[in-house]
Parts: structure tokens; C-alpha cells; sequence
């Protein structure tokens, strides 16, 4: 399939390029000593992918540790009360750790141990990615070193005690506005000063290549399975597929297996309260191409062009900018990007749990919310979403904040 002079064909060979970027966005803007460990990863990388001893020694961690392949469930109760529209979920929140976070974090954690890493650094917002890199460390020996802010930290306790329970150790970030973008810099500061005995490990398609395109791949089993489940489900392909965006990991994953197919693809980003910088983390929406963490992307600036402060009640995504192929696929327009508010997105948390008895997350309830609106719109055909983690880790927080609806 063509679309706007891209041949979706060849898209996975062609993008990103030899250099890490998407067209304008991507690349690796980063020191000397970084672009050394850069190049060390990316060297790695390449020789490994290719190789059926890496290859299957994912395969089998995928099936006999993780739990792969993650079903597909149809949300007939849900679905019946919007209309006619079919919504399906693929479920990412059965993944072994309870997200799709584990997808790139086993890759990651086996790259090392090839590289002869002693250690692994992350950054975590909601949790998921830390609890994930804590799992992938414990069960490969390596030490693990995960930066998570100080607000975070407090409004997702669940997941600082699993990551500790792993044996992580877990560095509070009291700088800023201590949440993940500043877990964000301070992991890469840490991993400046120990290149050479650890390997950072990034929570998302973000930062200098490889890791974009990395962590792409890593993900890409989602999509793969995904169209393929629904396909023996149905027989035929969904009409719509949702995701939600804010580094965008999840969304890539489930993207990549439909993008060279007739389908509408939508990313959902985090309104917030309100359209108000600072009120919300859409960085697609409202945002406009700028560098931050090595990398060149669409971001909120503020009025110095410095990343804005975000905010969204979801944890995973109150960051400033996103992946720099969720730009490219924005800017050709293969993707639509859209958003959903705090409050529509508490909505369809608690829609979900009493109508269908899943419990998602936070950041899986905004393309919850969207899906069920894109329902009401279409009138008739079917939705999948990516249901990318489950909401144990944020039980605490929205009983404190929102009670029992």
C-alpha cells in the first residue's frame, strides 16, 4: 500500500534510515562518549537480530515465560451498549508483568547480557516499564537501577514495591516537576557517568537511535499477533485500531502490524484539563518540532522553547514530546492523533471494569475512551484496541482521588 508517496511495502526497511531518523525526526543528538555507546548498541543490535540463537531464545522467553501470544477479547456487553460497532481488545494486560512494557524489556536485558553488561538503567512513570526492566534483570542477573520521580513515585506505590520486591534499586527523582521527564535525565546522567559496565534501557520508542527503532521491533510482536488473532476471529481486518500515545511504545507495536493495511489507525493522546499548557501532555496535537533527550520530534515548548511542563492523571504519559516515528506517521497523516480528557478517560475505566470485568490502566483508558467514542461515531464496523496494561498498579490512586463510581 501507498500513502502520500510512502510505499508501506518496503516502510520497516526504509525507516528509519541508516542515520536513526523518520524523515526529519530522529537521529541521535548526543555527546561524544554517548555516540560511542550509541554505536556499540546499535552494532550489537544489528549483528543479534539477525541471529536464530537471539531469535529464538526470544521466542521461547516470549511463550514459556511471558505468557505470548496475548488473546484478543470481544466486548460484547460494552459493544451493545454503543451500538452497533464491534470493540475488541487485544490484551497487553496478560502479558506476564502486566503490560506490553516486557515486549522490549526481555530484548533489551538479553542485548546486554551479549554486550557483557553488568547493569541495567531505566526511567519509569506509571511503573509498568520499571516493574518490567526489574523482571528482565532478575531473570537474566543483572543489577537494575530504575529513576522514577518523587510524584510518581507516590501515586504509584503498587509498582515501587514490585520493583523493590525484584531487587531494583529505585532512585527517586525530587527535581522539577519529579516525574518522567526528569526520571527521564536523570537516568540519562547516570548512564553517562557507567557506559561502559551498564546499557540504558528506554521505556519507549524515544530517544537518540537505536532505541526508537529498537524498541519498535521489540513491540512489533503485538501487532503481528494482533492481526492475525483477528483475522481468524472475524475473518477479515478491523476497521479501526486505537492506541494510546505518549512516549508511544504500545501504540507502535500495535501500529506496525497494520500499517500496509486499509485500516484507520488512531493515536490517542492525553488531553488532561484542558487545551491549557501545562493542563495536558498532547505534544502531537499542540506541540511543534523540537530536540529534547537526543532526539528530534514534535514537542511542547514553553515560552524559552524549553520542554513545557505536562500534566495528564495518567502516569505513563505526562511526558513532552513522543516517539519520532509517531511524528513522521503524523505529519504524513497515516495516523491520526487525537485526545481524550481526564475525565472521559476515568469514564471508560470504570465503564470497562463493571461491563466486561477488566480492569485497565490509566494510560489503556484513554484509547478505551476513544474507542468508545469512535463507536458512537462510525455507526457500524468494528474497533480493536490496544489494551496495554492492566490497572492494578492504580487501584490506590483512583479510589483516593475519584471513590467508587
Amino acid at each position: 500500500m501507498e500513502f502520500n508517496g510512502i510505499n508501506f511495502d518496503t516502510y520497516f526497511k526504509n525507516y528509519p534510515d541508516n542515520n536513526g531518523f523518520f524523515g526529519k525526526y530522529g537521529g541521535a543528538y548526543i555527546n561524544d562518549d554517548l555516540k560511542k555507546a550509541m554505536e556499540e548498541i546499535t552494532e550489537a543490535y544489528f549483528t543479534i537480530c539477525k541471529s536464530a540463537k537471539f531469535i529464538n531464545e526470544l521466542r521461547r522467553i516470549r511463550k514459556d515465560f511471558q505468557g505470548r501470544p496475548t488473546p484478543i477479547s470481544h466486548l460484547e456487553r460494552l459493544s451493545e451498549s454503543l451500538g452497533n460497532v464491534q470493540l475488541y481488545v487485544k490484551r497487553e494486560d496478560l502479558n506476564h508483568s502486566g503490560a506490553h512494557k516486557l515486549n522490549h524489556c526481555m530484548g533489551e536485558a538479553l542485548l546486554a547480557k551479549y554486550m557483557g553488561k553488568k547493569k541495567v538503567i531505566a526511567e519509569t512513570g506509571a511503573g509498568q516499564h520499571g516493574v518490567a526492566l526489574a523482571t528482565a534483570a532478575a531473570y537474566f542477573g543483572l543489577e537494575c537501577d530504575i529513576y522514577m520521580g518523587t510524584v510518581d513515585i507516590a501515586k504509584q506505590a503498587p509498582n515501587v514495591a514490585r520493583m523493590k520486591i525484584l531487587g531494583a534499586n529505585v532512585v527517586e527523582v525530587k527535581e522539577g516537576l519529579q516525574t518522567l521527564k526528569e526520571a527521564v535525565d536523570a537516568a540519562f546522567a547516570a548512564y553517562a557517568r557507567d557506559y561502559k559496565d551498564s546499557i540504558y534501557c528506554i521505556g519507549s520508542v524515544l530517544g537518540p537511535h537505536p532505541f526508537p527503532m529498537m524498541v519498535r521491533d521489540f513491540q512489533s510482536v503485538v501487532g503481528i499477533e494482533a492481526r492475525e488473532q483477528f483475522m481468524d476471529m472475524t475473518g477479515e481486518l478491523p476497521d479501526a485500531v486505537v492506541a494510546c500515545v505518549g512516549g508511544g511504545s504500545n501504540a507502535m507495536g500495535i501500529f506496525s502490524g497494520f500499517l500496509n493495511d486499509p485500516v484507520d489507525i488512531y493515536g490517542v493522546e492525553p488531553l488532561g484539563r484542558g487545551e491549557k499548557l501545562g493542563d495536558h501532555a498532547a505534544s502531537l496535537k499542540y506541540g511543534e518540532e523540537g530536540i529534547m533527550h537526543g532526539f528530534n520530534s514534535i514537542m511542547l515548548k514553553d515560552e524559552n522553547g524549553e520542554p513545557a511542563p505536562v500534566y495528564s492523571v495518567a502516569s505513563g504519559l505526562d511526558y513532552p514530546s513522543s516517539g519520532p516515528e509517531h511524528a513522521f506517521l503524523h505529519d504524513l497523516g497515516r495516523v491520526k492523533y487525537d485526545v481524550v480528557s481526564d475525565d472521559e478517560t476515568i469514564d471508560a475505566f470504570f465503564t470497562l471494569s463493571r461491563l466486561e470485568g477488566i480492569i485497565p490502566a490509566i494510560e489503556s483508558s484513554h484509547a478505551v475512551a476513544y474507542g468508545m467514542k469512535l463507536a458512537k461515531e462510525m455507526g457500524k464496523g468494528s474497533i480493536l484496541i490496544n489494551l496495554s496494561g492492566r490497572g492494578d498498579k492504580d487501584m490506590d490512586y483512583i479510589i483516593e482521588k475519584y471513590g467508587i463510581r
